[in-house]
């Protein structure tokens, strides 16, 4: 009897602790764990969808529009809702290698309950081959992203920009912090400068789905909010007539609206297409753009400084009238050249211009006047009124690195060469040789400044954004007459170096520019093309009323006359005619 009182005590015992074990078990659970539990049964049931908002659209100055929205579609695999026993299927639906597919699912250190992306840039083809097969495949969905469609192709590149994928140090960004990872962001250009306006706000669908992943109905949805669009100061027009004009030639064109700084047209050769970048570059295609000699992503316009050759002619002749070291009636005799010491700094008409005043010493690029300019100056005083008119500094441009020039002086010399500044160096310099070098968009500015009378605005890339005057130049008016009555004649005169750029449309005034690369002995068109000399023109228009002022430079181009005036012509005569016809106002569809 007292075994037996035993045995029932022992079983009471028993079950007294395993009642009490299963009481901290369900404490545990619904207590202790009971939110994270909830979660992962809401997480079996429920699915949280982001929904990509359109990007903004991006216009040219005219209403025209430049780049669309387009669908960017991925394959993404539930791992706990897939039958890994089914990867060798999937791998054939999806066509990529089951070690992949492996791979992806083993390194996931997300939720279980979290897709991962198996394959991008899915066909319509391939997305309909997927909706097809998904019930074969619990666990398998079609996600879609936003990218872009680059309407003109590789016209404007440099300035339009392109899109890609968050790359590991932007995601490290914290302004960044909250894009999802595989977004596709502004990389380059406008795309990246004003990323945020355009990006807009991701939305979401909150879902219920059965053991399929099939959804059974919606429970919540949060729309997404669109970009803004933005209206570029570009005409594209003028860019498609500029780009053609270059043909397959390297250099580099700035148009700016002389009285805002609005920039309208910026070309930057060879260029890329944008379009490769939008849905996600190959590995193979991304090498031969990046090691392409030709350099195709470089934007010269900003980034590449060149000696501007005679185009600087026209600071050294600002400079003289306005120090009053010469008048439009002073004349030099030129005989191929000048004599200093043991050098000879010549013509580049070896026979001499003969005697010239400054009109026609402009018209005709004499380099023997300008070398008696640059005597009578002095090298500061060049210095002084170059970067006044914006040469030797940065523009102020929002859009990539920007290279700053270089106008020398005295002073620069001395810190930098260690030695004094010599005579021969200022004949150089007062025909834009030496060590002078400039960019594009510099050379595109001092020629603005010349066709508004004095006003540096900072160039801008909107249209109607409010001017800024950076800085003003003063230059008596009968300065700026005398110069640009020669720059005038450089187009119109007989004799003149810029004959090509002459249009029967409206009076065009302009300087030509051979900047010399290497210093030769004969004739550059024979030279290897490494050799040639560069190309350079600068041009506003109408002389009357300037509307548009710009600079071309040809990469290796040889006279600037032959090369680059008849691009500063195509480029204004398109803008001319875009600017005539009634704009054409595209409304913004994703």
């Amino acid at each position: 009897m007292k075994e037996e009182s035993e045995k029932i005590l022992i079983i009471a015992y028993v079950a007294i602790a395993a009642f009490l074990l299963l009481v901290m078990r369900l404490w545990q659970l619904q207590i202790l764990q009971g939110s994270e539990y909830r979660k992962l049964s809401e997480d079996n049931r429920l699915r949280i969808i982001s929904i990509p908002a359109p990007r903004g659209i991006i216009f040219d100055r005219n209403g025209i529009q430049l780049v669309k929205n387009s669908p960017y579609y991925y394959a993404s695999l539930i791992p706990d809702e897939f039958d890994i026993r089914k990867v060798d299927s999937l791998s054939k639906v999806l066509n990529i290698p089951v070690e992949e597919i492996l791979e992806k699912i083993n390194k996931n250190d997300l939720s279980p309950f979290s897709p991962i992306r198996l394959k991008q840039g899915l066909s319509f083809t391939e997305v309909a081959l997927i909706e097809a097969r998904r019930s074969d495949f619990p666990g398998l969905i079609i996600e879609a992203e936003v990218s872009r469609e680059y309407l003109y192709g590789d016209v404007g590149s440099h300035l339009i920009g392109y899109l890609g994928k968050l790359n590991p140090s932007q995601a490290k960004d914290p302004a960044l912090k909250d894009i999802p990872p595989d977004t596709f962001i502004g990389q380059w250009g406008v795309e990246l400068l004003f990323d945020k306006s355009l990006r807009g706000t991701l939305g979401k669908r909150v879902i219920e789905v059965n053991a399929l992943g099939r959804e059974i109905r919606l429970l919540q949805e949060k729309p997404p909010i669109k970009g803004k669009d933005i209206a570029l100061s570009i005409d594209i027009n003028l860019q498609e007539e500029a780009e053609k004009a270059f043909g397959e030639k390297a250099g580099a064109l700035v148009a700016i609206k002389p009285d805002t700084g609005e920039i309208l047209g910026m070309v930057s050769k060879p260029s890329f297409d944008p379009n490769l970048f939008a849905k996600g570059i190959s590995y193979d295609k991304w090498i031969a753009i990046t090691q392409d000699k030709k350099n195709p992503m470089l934007n010269r316009a900003l980034q590449s400084q060149y000696p501007p050759g005679s185009t600087f002619k026209v600071v050294t002749a600002v400079a003289a009238l306005e120090e009053g070291i010469i008048s439009p009636e002073t004349k030099v005799d030129c005989r191929g050249g000048i004599d200093y010491g043991r050098w000879h700094f010549g013509c580049w008409r070896k026979q001499g211009h003969g005697v010239v005043s400054l009109h026609r010493a402009i018209v005709e690029s004499c380099d023997t006047y300008f070398y008696e300019a640059g005597k009578r100056l002095g090298i500061d005083k060049i210095y002084d009124y170059a970067t006044n008119l914006g040469l030797g500094k940065k523009t102020g441009i929002e859009l990539g690195r920007e290279k700053q020039g270089l106008i020398p002086n005295v002073k620069w010399k001395l810190k930098n060469k260690k030695q004094p500044w010599f005579l021969g160096e200022t004949f150089n310099a007062a025909i834009g040789q030496g060590y002078v070098a400039v960019t594009p968009i510099q050379l595109a500015v001092m020629t603005s400044i010349i066709a508004n009378g004095g006003n540096l605005y900072r160039p801008t890339l909107i249209k109607g954004a409010q001017p800024i005057i950076s800085g003003k130049v003063k230059i008596r008016s009968d300065t700026l007459e005398i110069v640009k009555s020669g720059l005038f004649g450089v187009v119109n005169e007989p004799g003149g170096t810029g004959w090509a750029a002459k249009s029967q449309l409206m009076s065009i005034g302009g300087k030509t520019g051979t900047a010399q690369v290497v210093a030769i002995k004969r004739d550059s068109q024979y030279l290897p093309e490494k050799f040639r000399d560069h190309a350079w023109f600068v041009a506003f228009a109408p002389v009357e009323k300037p509307e548009i002022a710009l600079a071309i430079l040809v990469e290796h181009g040889g006279h600037g006359g032959g090369a680059a005036a008849p691009i500063a012509k195509r480029a204004i005569e398109g803008y001319m005619n875009s600017k005539n016809k009634k704009p054409e106002f595209i409304s913004s569809q994703p």
